[in-house]
Order: C-alpha cells, then sequence, then structure tokens
C-alpha cells in the first residue's frame, strides 16, 4: 500500500520548493551583488550617516568626564575617576528639586497644553474647502515658526512691560500695572502660550497631511448617511490621525525634559530665577559660565536618563492602552 500522508507531505515539500542550504560566502556574494545594483541609493545616504556620526555618536565620548574630575591640561583621559560623585553632588544640591519641579512643570503642562491645538488646527483647516484661502490661512499660522527666539523674546518683553499695550488695558481695568515678566507666577503661563503660539501651526503639518491622505468616497458616504461635521470629525478624521497622535505624543514625552534653554534664560530676570530657572540654563551656567564641566556634564547626563526612562514609561502605558501598539 502507498503511504498517502507521506506522499503528500513529499508532493507538498516539491511544490513548495525545499530551498538548498546555501553558504556564508554565497550568502556574502549576493549581498556584494545587491550593494552593487544599489550604490546610488547606499551613496545618498552617506551624508545623513556621516551627519549622525559626527554630531550625535563622536560626542557620546565626551560623556566620560561626567564620571572625572576633568582637567583641561590632563585630557579626558588622563583626568582622575571620580565616579559618580558629580551625580550624588546634584541630587543632594539644594538647588534639585526646584530645577528638576521647575523643568517638569513647564515640560509637562507645555505637553499637555499643547498636544491639542495643533490637531484642532488640523480638523478646522481642513473643513476650508476654498484652496486659495486654505493656503493664505497657513501661510499666516506657520510664519510665527520661523521667527527667531530673541525676536520672540523681545515681543514678549515689549507687549508685557509695564508701559506695553497689555498693561494699558490692565491699567485700564484695574488701575495698576501687572509685572508679568519679572514676577514669577506668571512665567511659565507666559512660556507656555507663547511657544503654543509659535510652534502650533508648524505642528499641525503632520496631521494636515494625514487628513489630506483619507479618502474623499468615506466623506461621500457620510454625506448621503447624513452625518454633520461633528460626526464625520469623530469617526473618519480622529480615526485617522490616531496612529500619528500617539507616535507624536510619545515622542513628545520622550523630549518632556528637553526644555530649550535659550528661550527659558533670555526670559529670565532677577525677580522670576525662582520659576525660570530650569536644567538646561543651569547647566549651561555652571558648564559655560562656570567652567565646571565634569558637573555640567553630570547634570546632562543625568537630565538624558530620566527622558529615556519617561520614554520607555510613556511608550508600556500607550502600548497598554493602543492594544499593544507603541513605537
Amino acid at each position: 500500500m502507498i503511504n498517502l500522508g507521506v506522499t503528500a507531505k513529499n508532493l507538498v515539500e516539491g511544490g513548495r520548493g525545499v530551498r538548498p542550504k546555501i553558504s556564508k560566502e554565497t550568502q556574502w556574494k549576493n549581498k556584494l551583488k545587491l550593494v552593487k545594483r544599489d550604490k546610488w541609493l547606499y551613496l545618498l545616504m552617506l551624508p545623513g550617516i556621516l551627519l549622525t556620526l559626527v554630531f550625535k555618536y563622536f560626542p557620546m565620548y565626551g560623556a566620560i568626564i561626567a564620571f572625572k574630575n576633568y582637567n583641561p591640561m590632563l585630557g579626558i583621559l588622563e583626568s582622575p575617576w571620580v565616579g559618580l560623585t558629580h551625580f550624588k553632588e546634584f541630587i543632594f544640591s539644594p538647588n534639585f528639586s526646584l530645577l528638576l519641579g521647575n523643568t517638569l512643570k513647564i515640560s509637562v503642562y507645555g505637553l499637555l497644553l499643547g498636544f491639542v491645538p495643533p490637531i484642532l488646527l488640523a480638523l478646522s483647516l481642513n473643513q476650508i474647502l476654498n484652496k486659495k484661502i486654505k493656503q493664505k490661512v497657513q501661510l499666516v499660522l506657520y510664519a510665527p515658526n520661523f521667527i527667531s527666539v530673541v525676536i520672540i523674546v523681545g515681543m514678549l518683553f515689549l507687549f508685557l512691560s509695564a508701559n506695553g499695550p497689555i498693561n494699558g488695558l490692565v491699567q485700564k481695568i484695574t488701575g495698576n500695572p501687572l509685572m508679568f515678566m519679572s514676577n514669577p507666577d506668571y512665567f511659565r503661563t507666559i512660556y507656555i502660550l507663547s511657544g503654543i503660539w509659535q510652534g502650533m501651526g508648524w505642528s499641525s503639518i503632520l496631521y494636515t497631511a494625514t487628513l489630506a491622505g483619507v479618502s474623499t468616497d468615506l466623506y461621500e458616504a457620510a454625506n448621503i448617511d447624513g452625518a454633520n461635521i461633528l460626526q464625520k470629525i469623530r469617526y473618519i478624521d480622529l480615526p485617522a490621525l490616531k496612529p500619528v497622535m500617539v507616535i507624536n505624543f510619545i515622542l513628545s514625552a520622550g523630549n518632556i525634559m528637553n526644555v530649550g534653554y535659550e528661550k527659558a534664560y533670555l526670559m529670565q530676570t532677577s525677580m522670576n530665577i525662582p520659576a525660570s530657572e530650569i536644567i538646561s540654563t543651569y547647566v549651561y551656567k555652571v558648564g559655560l559660565q562656570s567652567g565646571d564641566y565634569a558637573y555640567s556634564a553630570a547634570v546632562g547626563l543625568f537630565n538624558m536618563i530620566i527622558n529615556v526612562i519617561l520614554l520607555l514609561l510613556v511608550n508600556g502605558i500607550v502600548k497598554r492602552i493602543n492594544d499593544g501598539k507603541g513605537i
């Protein structure tokens, strides 16, 4: 009798075509052929790879000074090793809680308050059917992103000064001007709201491009079913934006400690230091102004470690909420 099970198995394997084992030498030859075939594509990648190596990976070597008592005369390798001394000095310093608290407050409030406006702006722009009007509105909204931080801060001091137009209105109502740029209570509000105004239009580009790729058939079907604008946004636009929103939120959470020191430093006055002094401005002052490179490197490395932990934490939370899908 014919063993039908074995015969069927052989036929299936023969139909699939069992591949013979390829030697490592042959595999390398095949890879080299592919590289030669796509050599111009790899050549286009070369500038990006070189820039990443030079500006991202090579500077990591300098992080060693965070664990040393760095002396420029001795160099990085010859400087004496001190281990975690600089980290302990920062953590147990009286300024630690103030710096960490200010940095987290500005970052978290900025993330939570600044995350939704670009989405609402993209949804609003998507409702404008006239392309010419839409382009003009986008041009006006994107323009603040290209204004220098120095100019933005100068505008803030000009408008919010004691003799500025904002205080002119305040004086008419209350009779007394408010010291916006000197009072620590107003610093975070001004910093975050001005940041939202400056970056909201530019941040909405990705959402606008995502909505532009949504099939018009979905909107036509919704019109036939009698759906209103809010229902279209809820059942068509928001599901299309959801993956982009998740990725943006995770990436933003990963940079939660990277508050740019330029704007905070420029907005600082002797009166608002209790609210405006953050880790990045502290690193700048200690490292470049005071010349304590090892201590400032330790503070910067500590900041980066917190960033990585927050990124992993937020990604894990989003995975649980989003059915196991994160970055």
